[in-house]
C-alpha cells in the first residue's frame, strides 16, 4: 500500500455487504476471541443512538473503523472510544489518527466533556498516537465481570 494514501473517513449510519465483510476481515486483528458480526449485529450497532459508526476508506475500500460511544448521564455527556481498528496493511499511515480526531470532534459538538478509550499495554505504536492526540492515563481501576460464561 501507498505510505500516501487519501484517506476518506465518514459516519456509516446503515448496515451493508461491504461494512459486514470489512468487520469479518478487520475484528480478528483486534482480537481472537471476538465473534464474527453478521447482517444483523452490524446494523444493530450503527443503527444504536448513542454509537457513531466511523469508517476509513482508501480507495474505497475499508481500511479502518472507530466506534464513539456519547451517553448523556446525570453527570454530563460521557464519551467513549471503542474498537479502533486498523487493517495491518494501512497501519503507520494516519488512518488511526484521522479517525480519533473525528470522533474527538464529534464528541465536542455533542457536548461531551471529556472522552476515555482503553488500549492494551502491548500496543505501543497505538498507545503513543493516542498521547500525540491529548489522551492522558487515567488512575483509575477498571472491572470487568464476564457475562458469557
Amino acid at each position: 500500500m501507498d505510505s500516501r494514501l487519501d484517506i476518506r473517513v465518514d459516519i456509516v449510519r446503515q448496515a451493508s455487504p461491504e461494512l459486514v465483510d470489512a468487520f469479518g476481515r478487520l475484528l480478528p486483528q483486534l482480537s481472537s476471541t471476538a465473534k464474527p458480526l453478521d447482517g444483523e449485529a452490524v446494523e444493530r450497532m450503527v443503527t444504536c443512538d448513542a454509537n457513531t459508526v466511523l469508517v476509513a476508506r482508501v480507495s474505497g475500500t475499508v481500511v479502518g473503523t472507530l466506534t464513539l460511544v456519547l451517553l448523556p448521564l446525570p453527570s454530563g455527556v460521557r464519551a467513549r472510544v471503542e474498537d479502533v481498528i486498523v487493517d495491518a496493511e494501512a497501519r503507520g499511515r494516519g488512518v488511526a489518527a484521522l479517525l480519533t480526531q473525528e470522533a474527538l470532534r464529534i464528541a465536542r459538538e455533542a457536548g461531551a466533556r471529556t472522552v476515555d478509550l482503553t488500549s492494551r499495554p502491548d500496543r505501543p505504536a497505538a498507545n503513543r498516537l493516542y498521547e500525540r492526540l491529548g489522551f492522558r492515563p487515567r488512575n483509575s481501576t477498571v472491572y470487568r465481570v464476564p457475562l458469557d460464561g
